[in-house]
């Protein structure tokens, strides 16, 4: 499980969206864009559940979660590229910016807020919440974008 969790975090993700990752390796890349959106509903209303029951590690890690599944899904439809670590999601974020405006940056910035928040411990409520509000106008829009495209 170490190797596990070790593997997760240089691809840039959580254990279980790594999981997903190695699932859905080798599926149709419409597929896998698809999976990816569905993957990244579950993980916000997980990190909603989380918040409220008070257990703001794990909620963070979810908006991370949600936020690199999403970059990853936008990357396979508009490039065809597959992203494979925390930087070519850093740096692919730069064209999700540029496609939908500046906004993406502070929800970017929060998303990686909560990822340091998932191994430090030191944000709040308040934090997750306002994190979770901006994650989520980012994965509507890119879903938005997939849903015209196809």
């Amino acid at each position: 499980m170490e190797k596990l969790g070790h593997e997760a975090r240089k691809s840039g993700l959580g254990v279980e969206e790594y999981i997903l990752e190695l699932i859905l390796e080798n599926i149709d890349p419409e597929e896998r864009v698809q999976e990816y959106i569905e993957a990244v509903k579950d993980l916000l209303e997980q990190s909603r559940e989380e918040i409220d029951k008070g257990n703001i590690r794990q909620a963070a890690e979810k908006i991370w979660g949600a936020t690199a599944l999403a970059i990853k899904a936008y990357a396979e439809l508009v490039e065809d590229k597959k992203l494979t670590s925390h930087r070519e999601l850093w740096e692919f974020k730069n064209r999700v910016e540029k496609d939908f405006g500046e906004w993406v940056y502070d929800a970017w910035m929060s998303a990686n807020g909560m990822h340091t928040c998932f191994y430090e411990g030191w944000c709040g409520k308040e934090d997750a919440e306002k994190a979770l509000k901006k994650v989520s106008r980012l994965v509507d829009e890119i879903g938005r974008r997939i849903l015209q495209r196809r």
